[in-house]
């Protein structure tokens, strides 16, 4: 009968499996095919940098036990080589990046919290305060920032009273607070500019009428309908930081190998003529690893903001 045949579809259209958003979300993602290899390679990085003890051959300043040792290419007992002083390539690769992977997330996760708190703050609660904080944002976003971190270093580290908070100039601790310090203005930008555009809408407008807080508005609304560009933010602040501190190294900025560390940036900096000599493995090993990172992270950032983005769930 036609009366039945229309309830049985009914019904089988309510037992359908429903999916909820984290689900929809966590298939977006793992549809993104460089994102999914992306969190493989990065996961072998971590992975290697956390059994440094078991994976890396040598210490981080142990020389090659085969005289000559210096300037060896690749082969069976330097995997990638040695430098100018018999140090295994390898050994220091995995050491350069446990440093710059500390480096990089620390201070992009301070910085993003930071640049949160601020825009989401600025764009919620307008008037002067947003005005002033944006143009103390548009003052820093105007001078480049390799110049910012170059000028500022130097300033802070001149600060005899900051030296317990910052640690020493050359130190690990010092790069990931400047990093913070400086870079949580395009984090705030971003966020001020998602809160002016969701502050209107008729969910926050409810939650008005109920007698929410501020404070409970940013906190449970806002900044959750915002995650997509902040989870964008976040790993371009990791790339920029990663970059940022390999840059700094590269002109003999950054931390100093002579505390028993080493970083990327360190790594790529010591390569400078390499190749023109001849010992090509220091610039390329190094250079790639950086690239590879950078690379990564930019596609999970990708596939994050994809899978946070409402607008996607029809296609999930």
């Amino acid at each position: 009968m036609p009366g039945s045949t229309q309830g049985s579809d009914l019904t089988d259209e309510l037992l359908l499996p429903t999916v909820s958003p984290r689900r929809m979300a966590f298939n977006r993602f793992v549809g993104h095919r460089a994102a999914v290899a992306s969190v493989f390679v990065l996961g072998t990085m971590v992975l290697f940098v956390a059994l440094s003890p078991l994976t890396a051959r040598y210490g981080v300043n142990e020389a090659v036990q085969a005289p000559p040792n210096y300037f060896l290419s690749p082969r069976a007992n330097a995997w990638l080589g040695t430098d100018d002083i018999g140090r295994d390539l390898y050994s220091r690769l995995i050491y350069g990046v446990r440093v710059s992977l500390i480096i990089g997330f620390f201070s992009a996760i301070i910085s993003v919290v930071i640049g949160c708190v601020v825009g989401a703050v600025a764009g919620f609660r307008g008037g002067r305060f947003d005005d002033i904080t944006m143009r103390v944002t548009d003052l820093f976003l105007a001078f480049p920032f390799l110049v910012t971190l170059l000028v500022m270093r130097n300033m802070l580290g001149a600060i005899d009273w900051l030296r317990p908070v910052m640690g020493d100039i050359s130190s690990v601790r010092f790069i990931i607070l400047l990093f913070a310090i400086f870079g949580w203005m395009g984090v705030a930008r971003i966020v001020r500019g998602q809160v002016l555009a969701l502050k209107e809408r008729e969910f926050i407008e409810a939650a008005r009428a109920v007698g929410a807080t501020r404070w409970y508005i940013v906190r449970r609304h806002l900044l959750p309908n915002s995650v997509g560009p902040i989870m964008v933010a976040l790993t371009f602040s990791v790339v920029s930081a990663i970059i940022g501190e390999a840059t700094l190294a590269f002109f003999g900025y950054g931390p100093q190998a002579g505390a028993g560390a080493t970083s990327l940036g360190i790594l790529v900096g010591q390569a400078k003529g390499a190749v023109n000599t001849g010992f090509w493995w220091l610039a390329l090993f190094p250079c790639l690893v950086l690239v590879t990172i950078a690379l990564s992270i930019n596609f999970i950032g990708d596939a994050l903001r994809d899978a946070t983005d409402p607008r996607m769930q029809k296609d999930a």
